[in-house]
């Protein structure tokens, strides 16, 4: 029986917006192609060992939570920057972006996070609250989604997203999210993978042709989630795309 093993990173602290829902997503359609999934939930209590999983997802969570994970994480800081430069699957959504910069810059402290990447982030007096439409050069539709944030995202020199509305790393940037090889990084909540189901598919592909040499994979059972994004798109962005 083939396998995908998930870790579920602080899924009682960051755990906003309904964000697990990018983990019942993910899981939905692994078995739909006759994949065994385990998810596995860690907090701080728990070792860290990226070896044992297929996937790492974070979601969003509030900012005192953010800030009792990031030592608890940062115990792993190698092994993370490590993993990622081997494309281990990351799927990091909302705020957690912020775990994998340089730094965040609060208005009172300057915390180092993880460092795999050059950008780093600021947190602002302003929220950025929008319905947001995005395009990217591996999907053929755009990805939709909601930004509920009060940082921004300063010298990100990989981003996985063009803004075609709404909020980009920062007010008026034309980009949004992180990309590099397996790591997937969007301040978009919905959740994404739940409201974009060719998003979702791209996922669950690279994921088994990465582990499976020569996987044979079944139709796709997306009917409801293509015809939600369908209707959100018609309604809200027929005159922008």
């Amino acid at each position: 029986m083939k396998q995908i093993h998930i870790a579920h990173l602080y899924y009682d602290l960051l755990n906003l917006y309904g964000e697990n829902g990018n983990i019942k997503a993910l899981k939905k359609e692994l078995e739909n192609q006759g994949v065994e999934v385990s998810i596995h939930f860690l907090s701080l209590d728990d070792d860290l060992d990226l070896d044992k999983y297929d996937v790492i997802y974070i979601g969003a969570g509030t900012e005192d939570n953010q800030k009792l994970v990031i030592p608890h994480l940062m115990q792993y800081q190698k092994e993370i920057k490590n993993a990622i430069k081997n494309g281990k699957f990351f799927i990091i959504t909302g705020n957690a972006v912020n775990l994998f910069g340089k730094y965040i810059e609060y208005p009172d402290i300057k915390v180092n996070t993880i460092g795999a990447f050059k950008y780093h982030i600021k947190q602002e007096d302003f929220r950025m609250i929008d319905e947001s439409i995005f395009s990217s050069s591996f999907l053929d539709k755009p990805v939709i989604g909601f930004q509920n944030q009060s940082v921004v995202m300063l010298d990100n020199n990989k981003p996985m997203f063009e803004v075609i509305k709404g909020i980009g790393s920062f007010p008026k940037a034309k980009t949004e999210g992180v990309l590099d090889k397996h790591f997937y990084g969007t301040y978009l909540v919905g959740p994404v993978l739940a409201r974009n189901p060719h998003l979702l598919k791209y996922i669950v592909t690279e994921l088994l042709n990465s582990k499976y040499k020569n996987f044979r994979f079944k139709d796709f059972d997306l009917k409801q989630n293509k015809e939600a994004y369908d209707q959100f798109v018609r309604t809200f962005y027929q005159n922008i795309i």
